[in-house]
């Protein structure tokens, strides 16, 4: 099940990543290498949902693929999370937090999946909130204007990614907390 439909969708999440850093080395108009990235985000982001929808429907699930979904989800996150950086957009200390809890979490759940314990790490609905607001906050901040004259995208984009890391933070110690006891039982 290496190429279904589901996870062809996915790994157009990872392709998008260099096509959105580069808009910004194009040379347009600020506000529409600016629209072009959003858009370009909004739509592989979109695919999240699509190939788990068509996977389910399809009957296409597989083991590859559930590795590959998050992997594609972080690696779009983080890159776009380094180029508002980049662009001075959004907060180092945002960043750091975000990127630091996504590795963080990635190694917890492979060594508790290896120690036979994944389902005490298995996503929960604060990491589903977390993710959501994420991917809310980071359009606006690409966008970086006034949509449709009155939403001011910036100042909406770094309350959201500022939420948006308080859950991660909250995210990650609720998943510490629900590790701990299988660590301890563990640690010798």
């Amino acid at each position: 099940m290496f190429l279904t439909i589901p996870t062809l969708m996915t790994w157009t999440r990872i392709v998008a990543i260099p096509l959105i850093v580069g808009v910004f080395y194009l040379d347009l108009p600020p506000g529409e290498r600016n629209l072009i990235a959003t858009v370009m985000f909004v739509v592989f982001a979109a695919t999240d949902w699509l190939d788990g929808f068509l996977a389910r429907r399809l009957n296409q699930t597989s083991s590859f693929g559930a590795f590959l979904d998050p992997v594609a989800d972080k690696i779009l996150v983080c890159a776009s999370l380094l180029v508002l950086v980049h662009l001075q957009r959004a907060d180092v200390f945002v960043a750091l937090i975000i990127i630091g809890r996504e590795i963080a979490i990635s190694a917890l759940r492979e060594w508790m999946a290896q120690i036979g314990a994944s389902r005490s790490v298995a996503v929960h609905m604060v990491g589903k909130v977390k993710t959501t607001v994420q991917m809310i906050a980071i359009p606006f901040l690409l966008y970086d204007g006034m949509l449709f004259g009155v939403i001011n995208t910036p100042v909406w984009g770094n309350w959201l990614i500022w939420i948006s890391a308080i859950l991660t933070v909250w995210s990650m110690a609720y998943y510490l907390k629900k590790a701990i006891p299988e660590i301890r039982a563990r640690a010798k």
